[in-house]
């Protein structure tokens, strides 16, 4: 299979790739800050506990970190091609058909991203909120869509907030994803990353 040079592939095509090159960044740096964020809140719940002085919230303040964490990582692993899959069937098929089935694979996690922005459409409801003004307690009454009026147990942040991954998470993949499936079908070149004992392979 043949693959165009970066710079002899059609502009949209290159511009896909560029859109999802410069999401990954941002989806790394975010990974960083997180993790950063969840490592304090467990310290602060350890110090906080052991000194009989637990803080309120703090528990489900990590949790919601740790929810952030998985989705936007699974995001970034889509891109990198980092995510689980089993190689029995295609380490014994011809390269051309073991691209094709790679192909074949890409197109499946794009049909789910696809699907999952379909679900997150129906559940956010942004035409059905705008319709009734943004007023939640309206909308909620009308649809008993209950989404934009729900808050979390503890720290009762508005739960469309926290649950505003789940759409990220969709959006981003299906970038990554199309992107992906240019680059196995050879309309666009892969671009260049360190190995990972190189330990900069996904920096």
């Amino acid at each position: 299979m043949n693959t165009w040079p970066a710079r002899k592939a059609p502009l949209p095509l290159r511009a896909l790739q560029s859109a999802s090159e410069g999401v990954l960044k941002i989806e790394k740096i975010l990974l960083g800050l997180l993790m950063a964020l969840l490592f304090a809140l467990i310290l602060v719940n350890v110090v906080t506990r052991y000194a009989r002085m637990p803080l309120y919230g703090n528990d489900e303040a990590s949790v919601y970190a740790m929810v952030w964490l998985t989705f936007i990582g699974a995001s970034c692993m889509t891109r990198l091609r980092m995510d689980f899959s089993v190689a029995l069937l295609t380490e014994y098929l011809k390269p051309g058909l073991a691209k094709a089935f790679q192909a074949g694979a890409t197109l499946i996690v794009l049909g789910f991203s696809l699907a999952l922005a379909a679900m997150c459409w129906i559940w956010l409801d942004p035409i059905g909120i705008a319709r009734a003004g943004f007023d939640a307690q309206a909308y909620a009454g009308e649809s008993f869509n209950f989404l934009y009026t729900e808050r979390t147990q503890t720290l009762e942040w508005p739960t469309w907030i926290v649950m505003g991954v789940v759409p990220l998470f969709a959006l981003t993949t299906i970038l990554h994803g199309a992107a992906n499936l240019a680059e196995d079908l050879g309309l666009v070149a892969r671009p260049e990353r360190p190995p990972l004992d190189a330990g900069q392979g996904v920096n």
